[in-house]
């Protein structure tokens, strides 16, 4: 199987930097593992680290600091293009204007998947997204 390509959605990022149990948090430390050792490759969207750094307001800003740089040296941060956002601006097929982008920002970096804890949000994405837990059923299926 070629190595996959994903974007890791900003709660699950957050679940794993902030030790936060919910209910995809085991499954979520397993996909940033994967990250980490490069069996698959893990990307980020840009605008996901100001929203990291918001909800993460109960910690210090060095640890929000330190919390950051981890995800930047595991993931690939991706943005998109001015035209890109004004498209997620008018797309109406989202109800959250942020999973839109978060769904432009998968396009770009040409991802397989968008991993997230919140799929029904991603309905219409154009690039597919899956459960953190469905995403490891299909990699131990070996298929895509």
């Amino acid at each position: 199987m070629k190595n996959l390509k994903a974007l890791i959605d900003t709660n699950i990022a957050y679940t794993v930097i902030s030790h936060r149990e919910d209910l995809y948090a085991d499954e979520s430390y397993k996909i940033m593992q994967l990250c980490i050792s490069g069996d698959i490759s893990g990307y980020l969207a840009f605008h996901s680290l100001s929203t990291i750094w918001y909800v993460s307001r109960k910690f210090t800003d060095d640890e929000r600091r330190d919390m950051i740089i981890s995800l930047c040296d595991v993931l690939t941060v991706v943005g998109v293009s001015n035209e890109e956002v004004k498209d997620a601006v008018y797309n109406r097929e989202f109800k959250d204007f942020e999973d839109c982008l978060q769904d432009k920002c998968a396009k770009a970096a040409a991802c397989d998947f968008i991993i997230t804890a919140n799929v029904k949000d991603f309905k219409n994405s154009e690039i597919p997204a899956i459960s953190p837990s469905e995403f490891l059923i299909l990699l131990q299926g070996g298929a895509k």
